[in-house]
């Protein structure tokens, strides 16, 4: 269980990056498309913002599965880990929310993000330190 504990957490901090990824590419696909005089109004869409969008729906179902995991496990602290994973995920998303109001909070919308990704990316350490043999 801890390789599947391990492989979760990995996921979840690539998905992250992707995550940014996307929203980059949204970002400057708007701008690009607003320069060929597209309209950007409430019925825009393009692929980065779409991707973002569902990947971060995804992200949720992998931290729900991620915290169920950890307790079939024996990695060190590795419930706790995961437990902030989801905790964050959350705050994720309730910051998405309340950012489309107050766009400014949108900058703790990418903060929490790269948290989410270095808890992951800890919590997926913490699991291959722990399955590797000791020397005696």
């Amino acid at each position: 269980m801890r390789a599947a504990y391990r492989v979760l957490a990995s996921l979840i901090a690539l998905a992250v990056m992707l995550q940014v990824a996307s929203i980059a590419l949204a970002g400057f696909t708007i701008a690009s498309d607003a320069e060929d005089g597209a309209t950007i109004g409430a019925d825009y869409s393009n692929f980065g913002q779409s991707y973002h969008s569902i990947a971060g729906t995804a992200i949720a179902v992998l931290a729900l599965v991620f915290l169920i995991v950890s307790f079939l496990t024996d990695v060190p602290r590795g419930r706790a880990l995961a437990g902030i994973v989801l905790g964050l995920v959350v705050l994720q998303f309730v910051l998405a929310v309340v950012s489309f109001g107050l766009p400014a909070l949108g900058i703790l919308h990418g903060i929490n993000g790269l948290a989410v990704a270095a808890v992951a990316g800890m919590a997926s350490r913490r699991a291959a330190v722990a399955t590797q043999p000791t020397s005696a």
